[in-house]
Parts: structure tokens; C-alpha cells; sequence
């Protein structure tokens, strides 16, 4: 494809250059905020580059690292390629990538795990400190120069406003038909000048379909062909259905309630296979004309889309398997209408997340019996991804709801523990929690009341006479008996699991 279909302005086509030499741009010990969430939409050949050259500056006994900014986790060109060359000193807002992982709990990697809503904020007030370069992948540059995004948002368009300098990645891999998806916010504001933000519903355009830049930030635009990576999505086991089961049974009562429209409230969903699994599962349920204002559009919401129960669907970013991926791309115009791409710190933003009543529903790592849930750390040190968005949905949610099978490693382990190793959600964000063994409802419950509920309805039956047995005592030896605990057997399952392989007995 010419450089001209994909690179309409012609006074930035003689900014064209290789992968090499734009990674030449960016020094060392500078930030860069680069696209990319979940896996979408970020750039595929620069920070391959840019790594091939920090690995020769080691090599010459000269390390260069950089501050890595981005909208979430992205894919192995990125974070695998410059984790591998060891050139990320700090890292934010969010990582999954194993490479790095290791780093991280190694102390070899600075890394800042933070709200997805509150990155762009903290940027534009000067708390992150200077942003050098955006490194952004586009689908494309109209005549005009305004930029045509491509299978993410996230933070792209602080980074394009605060950086100094910008290169431009035009990906030929991304749809054509992503043009006029985007819905592009530029009316927010620092204090003492916010405005109320116009949306009310989930498919209310509010911004542009483009990013603004100044021309003369931008240094150099790379050419690409490159696909986005995401992980396939597992098929749902019996556990995934079962939860699937108990939630979609929980929401009918709800609307039976009278607590919920028959169309339910917007659909927020983490990412995972038990997530998808609870989405998939709605196609065959009774609810019509439903919503979702989330992150991320996942498998699950395109068969809801293409079932047609699913009537719009809003988020930052996709986050398909490669199947789904290229059934979307070949498909592309029919769910273009569809969906609404917007900045991460629209989809997360606490107060529409509020106004418009979200169901939101997450995954966790473990969750104690007062509700108090880990979604981040094993054995309370040990970071295994980020809080991400879960926090912005579960705190200001119409319900909040987190769902995890019962046990981990092959039942070797209960999710479900006496106290939490490290806490995300505070029990006062945690209404629902969900597990193969069925649904704990905790709002309105006292902490004991609380503690009852989900030891009777979520723990693995292999470990609920443990648990009790941990209550029966904390009911007797607690300083309080508000929330009654044991403090110094706060880890003590975890590491009877790492001494033991098991925590049964």
C-alpha cells in the first residue's frame, strides 16, 4: 500500500523513516508514553529497535534505560523486547508481560501500580513529572493531520498533548473501517475548572473521531504491518460455567427485584476466561438490549453484538483472541456502528461510571472471609499483574461483583483465605462475590454476617471446616470482635501451600 493511503498530509510524509532510525530519537534516561492496552494498538517496530540498541549500549558497557508510561499491558514487542534488554528503569500504569514480571520482584524494575482513571489526571497535573516522547501507532494521518486511531485509546491523547516530541507508528495491519469509531474528549480541564463531562449514556459521542497533535512535535512516522497480540481466550471448564450460571441466576433475581431494568445496567467485565465465559453466557439468557461501558471489548461482548443482544458497546481498547480479532477485521463494517472507542480516562472515570450505573464484574486472586479482596499480589509481595480499572468499576459501581473459581494450582490451593495477603478492594467495595460453589450476596451484612455468607457459599468444601475452624477461634481470640482476626496467621496458609505443595489437612 502507498505511503499516501495511509499518510494523507503530505507535508508529514517526508517524516517517513525506518524503525532504526526514529528509535535513534529517543534518549536515554527519557520517559515515553507509548500506546497500547491489553494487547491493542501499540507500537510494533520502534520499541523493537529501540531495544536491539539498548542492548548494544550494554554490551558497550554503557546502560541505557527509560521511563516507560502506556494505557495498560501491551504485547512482547514492547514490554517483552525492552524488559529483555533490561532497559526500563520505571514502569507504569499497568504489566503483564512475564519478562517484566520477574524484574519487578526481582527490584530490578521501579514499577507504579495505580488506577487506570487516574494516570491521564496525574500527568496533566505535573505529579509524573516531564513526558519526552509519544511513541503512538495510528491507523492513519488525513489530509488535515488529524490522526485516525487504531484498536486502542488509552492514554494516547495526553501523551500527544504533554510530549515534547512525538513519533508516529501507521500500522497498515489495523482496519481502515476504525475511522469514525472513536469518540475523542477534549473538554477536560484541571481544578478549579472541571465541567460535568455530557454523558449520559453509553453510546452518547461527546468528542472528535480523531487525535489532535501539533505538527511540528512530530519527529518521525514508521511504517508497519504488524498484528496486534493477544492471548487466545481458553474454552470456559466447568468451574467458568458454573460461576456464569450463578451470576446470570443472580442478575434475574435482581431484575424480578425490581432492582434492575430487564435490559439490566451497562456491562463492565474484566479480562480473563472466566469473565468471557459469564459474557458468552448472556447470549442465551433472556436480557435484551443491553449495554456495556467497560474497558475492554473482549470476545464475549462480539458474540453478544452479533447475537444482537448487546445494542452498544463502549470501552478503551479491544482485547481479542487472534480468532476473534480476525473474524472482527473481516467483519469490521457491521460492528462498526456498534462500538465506541474512547480515552481510558473517559471508560474508567468514576463519576459516569456512577451516573450510569455499571455492573461491574472482575476477577480476583483471593478474596478473605470479611471480603476484603487481593487482586495483584502473591503471597502479598509478590506483584502478578495490576489493579488496572477493577478499582475505578468495583468502588463506584450500581453492584460490584468479583468471581474467581474456588481454588487455584489444581486445587492445591483455596482462593477463598481467612485474611488477604494484600488488599485492592476494600470490603466496602466488594458486594458479590462469586465461585463455582455459588454466590455470596455481602450487601447490607455486617463483618461476621459477611464472614458466614461466603464461607457457606464460595469456599471449596475441601477447605471450609479449615476456615471455620479459623473462625470458631478469632470468634474467641480477636482483640475486637467487629471484624474478629488472628493477625500472625494472616499468611499461614500460603505458606503451608509453599512448604507443603497443598494446603488441605
Amino acid at each position: 500500500m502507498a505511503t499516501q493511503e495511509r499518510i494523507g498530509c503530505t507535508a508529514l510524509q517526508s517524516k517517513v523513516m525506518t524503525a532504526d532510525a526514529a528509535a535513534a530519537l529517543i534518549a536515554p534516561g527519557s520517559t515515553v508514553g507509548m500506546s497500547g492496552f491489553t494487547g491493542s494498538g501499540y507500537p510494533k517496530a520502534v520499541p523493537v529497535a529501540l531495544a536491539a540498541r539498548m542492548e548494544r549500549a550494554h554490551a558497550a558497557g554503557d546502560p541505557f534505560r527509560i521511563r516507560v508510561w502506556t494505557g495498560a499491558s501491551t504485547g512482547p514487542e514492547l514490554d517483552g523486547a525492552l524488559a529483555r534488554a533490561n532497559g526500563v528503569e520505571f514502569r507504569l500504569p499497568y504489566n503483564s508481560d512475564p519478562i517484566a514480571r520477574e524484574k519487578i520482584n526481582r527490584g530490578e524494575m521501579e514499577y507504579f501500580d495505580i488506577h487506570l482513571s487516574q494516570v491521564a489526571p496525574m500527568a496533566w497535573q505535573g505529579f509524573l513529572g516531564p513526558l519526552d516522547t509519544a511513541l503512538i501507532e495510528i491507523s492513519g494521518i488525513r489530509p488535515d493531520g488529524a490522526l485516525i486511531p487504531s484498536s486502542s485509546v488509552g492514554n494516547n491523547k495526553t501523551w500527544l498533548d504533554r510530549a515534547s516530541q512525538v513519533i508516529l507508528e501507521v500500522n497498515r495491519w489495523q482496519n481502515p473501517a476504525l475511522e469514525g469509531m472513536h469518540d475523542i474528549y477534549y473538554g477536560t480541564a484541571l481544578p478549579p475548572h472541571r465541567k460535568p463531562i455530557p454523558l449520559v449514556r453509553p453510546d452518547d459521542r461527546i468528542g472528535e473521531p480523531y487525535f489532535r497533535v501539533d505538527p511540528a512535535k512530530i519527529v518521525a512516522i514508521v511504517e508497519t504491518d504488524a498484528p496486534d497480540r493477544n492471548l487466545p481466550f481458553a474454552a470456559p471448564d466447568q468451574a467458568a460455567l458454573a460461576i456464569a450460571g450463578h451470576l446470570i441466576e443472580f442478575l434475574h433475581h435482581e431484575v424480578k427485584k425490581g432492582r434492575l431494568p430487564e435490559s439490566l445496567l451497562p456491562l463492565q467485565s474484566g479480562v480473563g476466561n472466566v469473565a468471557n465465559a459469564v459474557l458468552t453466557g448472556l447470549v442465551d439468557s433472556p436480557f435484551e438490549d443491553m449495554t456495556a461501558y467497560t474497558e475492554v471489548i473482549q470476545d464475549g461482548m462480539l458474540d453478544l453484538l452479533k447475537a444482537g443482544k448487546l445494542r452498544m458497546a463502549s470501552a478503551t481498547a479491544f482485547s481479542l483472541s487472534p480468532d476473534a480479532a480476525a473474524a472482527l477485521n473481516a467483519d469490521m463494517e457491521s460492528f462498526r456502528h456498534k462500538m465506541i472507542l474512547r480515552a481510558q480516562e473517559m471508560s474508567n472515570h468514576p463519576e459516569l461510571i456512577r451516573r450510569l450505573g455499571c455492573i461491574a464484574m472482575n476477577g480476583l486472586i483471593e478474596a478473605d472471609i470479611y471480603g476484603n479482596v487481593n487482586s495483584t499480589h502473591v503471597m502479598g509481595s509478590a506483584i502478578q499483574n495490576g489493579i488496572g480499572g477493577s478499582g475505578d468499576f468495583a468502588r463506584n459501581a450500581y453492584i460490584s461483583i468479583f468471581t474467581t473459581p474456588s481454588t487455584a494450582k489444581g486445587g492445591k490451593i483455596s482462593t477463598i483465605v481467612p485474611q488477604a495477603s494484600h488488599v485492592d478492594h476494600i470490603t466496602q467495595d466488594v458486594q458479590v462475590i462469586v465461585t463455582e460453589q455459588g454466590l455470596a450476596d455481602l450487601r447490607g451484612l455486617s463483618p461476621k454476617q459477611r464472614a458466614e455468607t461466603i464461607m457457606a457459599n464460595c469456599a471449596h468444601p475441601d477447605y471450609r471446616p479449615a476456615l471455620q475452624d479459623y473462625y470458631r477461634r478469632a470468634r474467641i481470640g480477636s482483640y475486637g470482635q467487629q471484624s474478629p482476626s488472628l493477625p500472625g496467621e494472616a499468611l499461614s496458609w500460603h505458606q503451608r501451600f509453599m512448604q507443603t505443595g497443598s494446603m488441605r489437612g
